[in-house]
């Protein structure tokens, strides 16, 4: 067996065999933690490349390194830890790997090597940012409240979501060039408008806050609700409802296309009508996370909250399989839109029972890619078959 297979396997192994005192736990956090030191390492060696200017300021300063510094020691530890207990001992060694490659490229004290800038950079530091605050918070969290208790946290198709989620992080420079684009058109079309704008960025900071919060969401329930209504639109938007397992790394699975899109749209009320940029940082971070929180695979009725804040529960129904869950629970953040507009459904006390789509979206990052404009071609085959 290849060792990367060898690896999957571990990671993937049952529950019944990485339970507390077993080493597995102690492996998996500390190949995240290693992972994260490395790509935080590679981002300051090579920040012309690696790095994003969003975080050269973080970068620059003695903090991150103090983190890396940090996340290596803790991986190093973890890894023996895994190493003494668990009888195989491929994650371990894995961990220990990725940490010594690390500390060999310079570790926390690393410097800046002169790089040729192309003017392109690949945000990894904006991944391991991402993963480490995400994944050390919903990781744990899954394990002590989850909502379909045998889902292992590797679960089936993991793979290609973790993949997903590294595409996007890295891609975050084209993704923001193509997304901003509509935003800077209409900017430079508008200076008229300055002194609206400025009334807009002297309110009260969390004033802005909410109404970015209830601006994006009006514009996302309709971006929503389209993609869901016409059928090319459709066979990108199907690629996120192809999985068949609920949790925080689910929500990560969106085709290139419907990220840039979507990004456009709720870019506009943000850069166009003056808010203030923390605000607009603030709401970034937090979407990222409050993302994650609605796929995560965590019990919870919530019936009385979900009336008015988007829950688990309630966008796990928007990924219901059943009938009644089709085209219901746009909203993003606020449920009354979907009961203004006559699509909202949260049956009380209940979650449904499976999720996915009726038609086969294939598996694998580069077949789903491809599949919005083969679909019509692969359904008619599959059809006739």
């Amino acid at each position: 067996m290849r060792f990367l297979d060898k690896l999957e396997h571990d990671l993937s192994a049952p529950i019944e065999v990485r339970g507390f005192g077993s080493g597995w736990f102690a492996g998996f956090f500390a190949l995240v933690m290693a992972i994260a030191g490395l790509c935080l390492v590679a981002a300051l060696r090579w920040p012309d490349w690696f790095s994003t200017p969003q975080l050269a300021a973080l970068e620059g300063g003695r903090s991150l390194r103090v983190v890396v510094h940090l996340l290596l020691i803790g991986a190093y530890a973890l890894a023996l830890l895994s190493l003494l207990l668990r009888p195989r001992k491929v994650i371990g060694f894995t961990a220990l790997g990725v940490a010594l490659l690390a500390t060999l490229l310079g570790g926390a004290g690393v410097s800046p090597r002169e790089t040729h800038d192309w003017g392109i950079f690949f945000g990894i530091d904006f991944f391991a940012i991402n993963m480490v605050a995400t994944g050390l918070m919903f990781a744990p969290i899954e394990r002590l409240l989850p909502k379909h208790g045998k889902q292992r946290l590797f679960r089936p198709e993991w793979q290609e979501d973790l993949f997903y989620y590294l595409v996007s992080s890295m891609m975050v420079q084209l993704i923001t060039f193509l997304a901003l684009t509509p935003s800077t058109f209409i900017m430079a079309k508008t200076g008229s408008f300055a002194d609206f704008r400025a009334l807009v960025g002297g309110q009260p900071w969390l004033l802005q806050f909410l109404e970015v919060m209830l601006l994006t969401d009006l514009a996302q329930y309709w971006f929503h609700r389209a993609f869901h209504r016409f059928e090319f639109l459709w066979g990108f938007h199907a690629v996120h409802h192809s999985a068949k397992h609920m949790d925080w790394l689910a929500g990560a699975r969106m085709h290139f296309v419907e990220i840039v899109l979507l990004r456009g749209v709720t870019s506009l009320p943000l850069m166009t009508l003056g808010f203030a940029p923390s605000v607009m940082q603030a709401y970034i971070a937090f979407v990222y996370v409050y993302s994650s929180l609605v796929h995560a695979n965590l019990r919870g009725d919530f019936h009385g909250l979900g009336r008015f804040l988007v829950t688990p529960r309630f966008h796990h129904w928007h990924h219901g399989i059943e009938e009644e869950a089709i085209d219901k629970n746009f909203a993003i953040h606020f449920p009354w839109l979907d009961r203004l507009f006559g699509t909202h459904h949260f049956p009380k006390g209940r979650w449904p029972t499976g999720y996915g789509v009726p038609e086969q979206v294939p598996n694998g990052y580069r077949a789903q890619m491809l599949y919005p404009f083969r679909r019509k071609r692969l359904i008619a085959a599959d059809k006739s078959s």
